[in-house]
C-alpha cells in the first residue's frame, strides 16, 4: 500500500525507511523477548509476545479508520472520472 500510494520521486527514500523498520524491527522484538524470557521464563515469554503484538493490531485498527477503509483505486474506477 506504501509503495502504490508514493510519489514515483520519493519511492527511493520510501524503500530505505522501509528498511530501516525490516531490519531493525526484529532486533527489537528479540531484545524484548529475551529480556523477558530471562525474567519470568520463555513461556511466558512466547505468550506475551503474541498478546503485545495481538493488543498492538487492535489498536492501530481502532485508530486510524482512514487505513481500515483504504481501497485502491483500479483502473476503471479512474478512467471513468473526467
Amino acid at each position: 500500500m506504501r509503495q502504490l500510494e508514493t510519489p514515483d520521486w520519493l519511492r527511493g527514500r520510501m524503500t530505505g525507511v522501509n528498511m530501516v523498520f525490516f531490519l531493525g524491527g526484529p532486533q527489537l522484538g528479540e531484545l524484548e523477548a529475551g529480556v523477558v524470557a530471562n525474567w519470568l521464563g520463555a513461556p511466558f515469554s512466547v505468550v506475551s509476545g503474541g498478546v503485545g503484538c495481538l493488543l498492538c493490531t487492535a489498536w492501530v485498527a481502532l485508530t486510524t479508520p482512514a487505513l481500515r477503509h483504504y481501497r485502491r483505486e483500479t483502473m476503471e474506477t479512474t478512467a471513468a472520472v473526467p
